[in-house]
């Protein structure tokens, strides 16, 4: 057998090993606390971190950036990958908060899986929604967690009605509390009636220790939650709420688990739930809707590309989720995009900010390439066999503001600032006859991004800036006859997005726009992709 012929042949089974999924949910319900107890019962991290840091306690490993430490919240997506049961995991914490939803829409573009964590006592809250409908969208089998189990919540059966009617999906539990919200005492496990109990340690910095006690004790020891226990599990048998890995599979049903990611219960068993049932990575469709197989030449997705990670360096990295093939450090891929070709030199693997060397790397994996200037979020690379995957879209912004330099001494920094974080997706940018390029006009979906934009063009390109909002809230896409149709009136403008040259004619309201369709019939005004339902 040809060396070639041997290494194509590792592919499939390497890429059996891999479990690449995301962490979705709102904001505040545990998620970047949950990964961080992943990567420690995975025993890739010692301690595990805070969120605030709180007690002298170093931040998670997931929210490296200040700001993030600072506000508490996830604002960029993160990627760790560690190997756990001989299986290599890619794990990506998403941020929560609808102002970074295209953030998390490029992750979900990347991963075979999702775990939807829910917290105990608000359930269903509406970016959960949303982030499911993408999920559904794409077909990506979804686990839930139902977190916070040791705080006060709702109860155990009211939360899956809840799941099943408000989204469709049939619950399939997997563990079962003992005890109400807020009086955890432990965990059954559905299938066998085994109960675990555990022993917390402070803050869960460390692992719990798990205590497997038999049933007759743990009854004598809660005879009342023992019994409504035993009763609400003998429902879930009678309405065949049992696990079917077809229906998790085809995306109609959900397994889930119980547990409180902040002191560690339940984290080991959904980790082991991943393993054992997100599927691997299979072939993926292309552009033109042609499965490219995993034993094809090496092909990957540019999901993300990130600037700042390392400031001793400055460099902007590109984070790649290998769809097929073998990846070799050192090998000259192609840009899809423009044909050009693309050294691989410096790959890396990614935990967090930490970065080491790769050698290689198989389907599912993600791949962190540095000095990435030329990619951006969409692009494809491959070698050998030309191939393209579908475009990432940009989402619909809502909320529009110009910028301008605080400083005329650091205007160079300035550019080079709205440039990178143009092309790292940050934020839209889009330039304006009226105002020049001296104050390009920021897109966004929310308004945490225009926060983001300045935090960064002060700390990490040494360039303040100061805003002015706009009066616009309606973007639609438009061409140069409509452009020359729209021009002159009140309450619209034409924009140009610098990343791709696409016209976008914005609008103070609906009504303006409704009414500027009713002047102008044939101008050219179609919607651009909603943040839910983006394809």
């Amino acid at each position: 057998m040809s060396t070639d012929a041997g290494e194509s042949a590792r592919v499939p089974t390497e890429a059996l090993r891999r479990r690449t999924f995301a962490v979705i949910s709102h904001p505040d319900a545990g998620k970047s606390t949950l990964t961080e107890a992943l990567a420690l019962y995975a025993e890739r991290i010692d301690q595990a971190g805070a969120v605030h840091g709180k007690a002298g306690r170093r931040g998670v490993t997931s929210d490296w950036m200040e700001m993030e430490r600072k506000r508490g919240i996830s604002i960029t997506s993160a990627v760790l990958q560690f190997s756990y049961r001989d299986h290599v995991v890619n794990l990506l914490d998403t941020p929560g908060h609808g102002d970074f939803s295209e953030d998390t829409y490029r992750v979900l573009a990347a991963v075979d899986a999702a775990v939807m964590l829910l917290d105990a006592a608000k359930g269903l809250e509406p970016q959960t929604l949303k982030l499911f409908d993408v999920c559904r969208a794409r077909g990506i089998p979804v686990l839930t967690f139902v977190n916070k189990w040791d705080r006060p919540g709702r109860e155990a059966l009211e939360l899956l009605d809840e799941v099943e009617q408000t989204i469709g999906l049939r619950p399939m539990p997997l563990t079962w509390p003992l005890g109400i919200a807020g009086h955890l005492r432990g965990l059954i496990e559905c299938a066998t009636g085994e109960f675990s109990r555990f022993t917390r340690t402070a803050g869960g910095a460390t692992r719990a220790a798990v205590e497997v006690v038999p049933a007759a004790e743990i009854a004598a020891a809660e005879p009342e939650f023992w019994s409504a226990a035993q009763d609400e599990l003998a429902l879930l048998t009678e309405i065949g709420a049992g696990f079917d890995e077809k229906a998790f599979l085809a995306g109609t049903a959900t397994p889930v688990l119980f547990g409180a990611a902040l002191t560690g219960v339940g984290v080991a068993r959904l980790l082991d739930a991943l393993v054992d049932l997100a599927p691997a990575p299979e072939a993926r469709d292309d552009a033109t809707g042609t499965p490219r197989p995993l034993q094809a030449p090496m092909s990957g997705l540019v999901f993300k590309v990130q600037a700042g990670m390392d400031r001793s360096h400055r460099d902007r990295m590109a984070f790649v989720r290998i769809c097929s093939g073998r990846f070799e450090r050192g090998m000259v891929l192609t840009h899809a995009g423009t044909g050009r070709p693309f050294a691989t030199k410096y790959a890396q693997a990614v935990f967090g900010q930490q970065r080491t060397t790769v050698e290689e790397a198989f389907p599912g994996d993600i791949v962190g390439l540095v000095n990435a200037g030329a990619l951006r979020p969409g692009d494809t690379l491959y070698a050998a066999d030309p191939v393209e995957f579908p475009a990432i879209p940009s989402f619909a912004p809502e909320h529009f503001a110009a910028v301008r330099g605080a400083d005329a001494g650091s205007f160079k920094q300035f550019r080079r600032g709205i440039d990178q974080l143009d092309s790292e997706g940050v934020i839209q940018v889009l330039v304006s006859d009226l105002r020049g390029d001296q104050a390009p006009v920021l897109a966004a979906v929310g308004p945490l991004q225009f926060e983001v934009v300045l935090d960064r063009l002060e700390n990490e390109f040494r360039a303040p800036a100061r805003l002015e909002h706009l009066d616009f809230t309606v973007a639609r896409r438009t061409d140069q006859a409509g452009a020359e149709l729209l021009h002159g009136q009140s309450d619209v403008e034409v924009l140009t997005r610098r990343s791709d040259g696409v016209l976008l004619a914005v609008f103070s309201t609906k009504w303006r726009l409704e009414n500027i369709r009713r002047k102008f019939p044939d101008a050219t005004l179609d919607p651009l992709p909603a943040g839910s339902v983006a394809r």
